[in-house]
């Protein structure tokens, strides 16, 4: 199986460019593994056939075709929707499997033993289960006109839409013996701050229920096929400590074997409960080896946990690293702004006045952070920091030069304020950039630095006007994904991490967990990867941001 399940290619089709690039699947698993384009711009309102077009790029992703001159269609409408968001389980394939007693009970030290009638320490019901009908709503505001900021409207009339995704937690039952479950947690992609803190709870959570054999499989995919890397046993003694400092305890890599040779591996292993923790290209994996395992009628839980700071994963309010992420570019933005902003005096220097004297004449902080796809981090980044003067990011065009362009506002800055700060996202306007072919072992393509154009446009630009411009260049990308979370994506991943081994024990497969509405939710991995999240121009959060900054647009 060295190519995308067929049983997901209806609802997970790549472009024929991004799927022509290689005939092994996992060639492009990993972090971003799979690069999945899409247009950045929609139009808003407009109908194409008999669907009204979602404005929003983070749109919820309706059926390709509403007929909207049926009566019923939203209905229907809400039916189809029921059927995608449906959670796969165990039961789909093995009819006769039936659950048992749940052994996890918070009123226990330890897990629930065989001792106990009805898998309960007393005669009293313990409240603290999620019924398998309690449902998130994905939708929150009900716009009345498409063009309200943000509108995600399904009808030019913006009529409202219940959908509903399936609320995460304990179940009452489980389908899963733990003395019987060998466990195995695998990190894909490059690093992400909060890895060790997702990877400690999974282990703490399973020996909660009971379970005694749990391994990690370094070095990501690979280390599933790579005779050179042993598994890692794992227990609450290991893990106890390793979210005090960033990075993966089991390391990273990108690319990997195929998904034929993964279920081999765990069938010899005798996995049959797999987290995976990584990005959109390694959730296509994750769910490729679910289909695989159901081909081969394994009784295997595949449970994903969304990684990325770029914050780019479709439905889901945030992804754990993203806050930590922005706290350190904020840091990156504010040493730009030490290094060209108004110095700060008790008196001002001779002659000079306090809004004159700044730390480098005429001086333009220029930071690029991550964001191959979306400018998520450089959005919130400008807005904690207050002291960016342009933000570029990949889903809003910009020129450099013309009447409109950021040169000319540059100048402005400059002329009227003395300095300025930009902040850019490194997958921002890249048809500046000389087009190339290489692509990383994930199989995504290799990008120029927009940084460094866009520095070597300003010194030209005052050069040519026989002015002066002292650039300051800070490029923080590896600063961002390497530390340890922040007390929020703390939180974030240990309610990750319970709620991926919940999901296992209570038969799902073929499902990732992420935030929805303040609320954590399961979702099919094939509904979060279609495409990646975006930051949408029309958005009060983007409105925001220019709100701050002050820049024009810049077409």
């Amino acid at each position: 199986m060295a190519t995308i399940s067929p049983a997901i290619a209806s609802n997970f089709t790549p472009p024929p460019s991004t799927a022509a690039k290689s005939s092994n699947f996992f060639s492009g698993v990993g972090n971003r593994g799979f690069r999945l384009n899409f247009p950045t711009k929609t139009t808003r309102g407009r109908k194409s056939g008999n669907l009204s077009v979602l404005g929003c790029a983070e749109s919820r992703n309706p059926p390709e075709e509403i007929d909207l001159s049926d009566p019923n269609w939203k209905i229907k409408y809400e039916r189809d929707f029921e059927q995608r968001f449906n959670l796969p389980h165990l039961t789909d394939v093995f009819k006769d499997l039936k659950p048992r007693p749940s052994t996890f009970c918070l009123k226990m030290r330890s897990p629930v033993s065989e001792d106990f009638a009805g898998g309960y320490p007393s005669d009293e019901k313990w409240n603290g289960y999620i019924n398998n009908n309690d449902r998130v709503l994905l939708k929150v505001i009900r716009y009345s006109s498409q063009d309200s900021a943000g509108a995600e409207c399904i009808d030019p009339d913006c009529t409202w839409v219940e959908q509903w995704v399936h609320r995460a937690g304990p179940r009452e039952e489980i389908y899963f013996r733990p003395e019987e479950v060998n466990a195995a947690i695998v990190t894909c992609g490059g690093l992400c701050p909060g890895l060790n803190d997702v990877i400690r709870q999974i282990v703490i959570t399973l020996d909660i229920y009971g379970v005694k054999n749990i391994v990690g499989i370094p070095f990501g995919y690979r280390g599933f096929t790579d005779k050179g890397i042993k598994e890692m046993p794992l227990s609450r003694k290991v893990v106890q400590n390793i979210h005090l400092s960033g990075g993966s305890l089991l390391g990273v890599s990108r690319g990997g074997p195929t998904v034929r040779e993964i279920v081999d591996s765990m069938e010899e292993r005798g996995t049959n409960m797999l987290f995976v923790l990584g990005g959109n290209g390694t959730h296509a994996g994750a769910v490729a080896i679910h289909n695989e395992c159901r081909k081969r009628r394994m009784k295997v839980s595949v449970v994903g946990v969304p990684k990325t700071i770029d914050n780019d994963i479709l439905l889901m309010d945030k992804t754990f690293g993203f806050d930590t992420a922005v706290e350190e570019a904020q840091r990156a933005i504010n040493s730009a702004y030490i290094e060209v902003g108004p110095l700060i005096m008790n008196q001002p220097l001779a002659g000079l006045s306090l809004s004159q004297a700044h730390s480098a004449y005429r001086g333009v902080g220029l930071v690029k952070l991550m964001g191959r796809s979306s400018g998520f981090i450089a959005m919130h980044a400008s807005l904690a920091s207050g002291q960016v003067d342009i933000c570029l990011i990949p889903e809003v065009p910009f020129h450099i030069h013309g009447p409109h362009g950021i040169l000319r506002h540059l100048e402005y800055l400059l002329d009227t304020k003395g300095s300025a700060v930009i902040c850019v996202a490194e997958g921002a306007a890249l048809n500046l950039l000389e087009k190339s072919n290489a692509t990383d072992a994930s199989g995504n393509a290799v990008f120029g630095d927009i940084g460094v154009h866009i520095q070597q446009e300003i010194k030209k630009y005052f050069k040519e006007l026989g002015t002066s411009a002292d650039v300051k260049y800070i490029d923080p990308t590896y600063m961002l994904r390497a530390i340890r979370a922040n007390a929020s994506d703390g939180i974030l991943c240990t309610i990750l991490g319970q709620n991926a081994v919940h999901g296992a024990f209570a038969g799902f497969s073929g499902i990732t967990v992420g935030l929805c509405n303040t609320h954590y939710a399961y979702f099919p991995i094939p509904e979060v990867i279609k495409y990646p999240r975006l930051v949408d121009p029309n958005s009060r959060m983007w409105h925001r941001c220019l709100t701050s900054t002050g820049q024009p647009d810049f077409i």
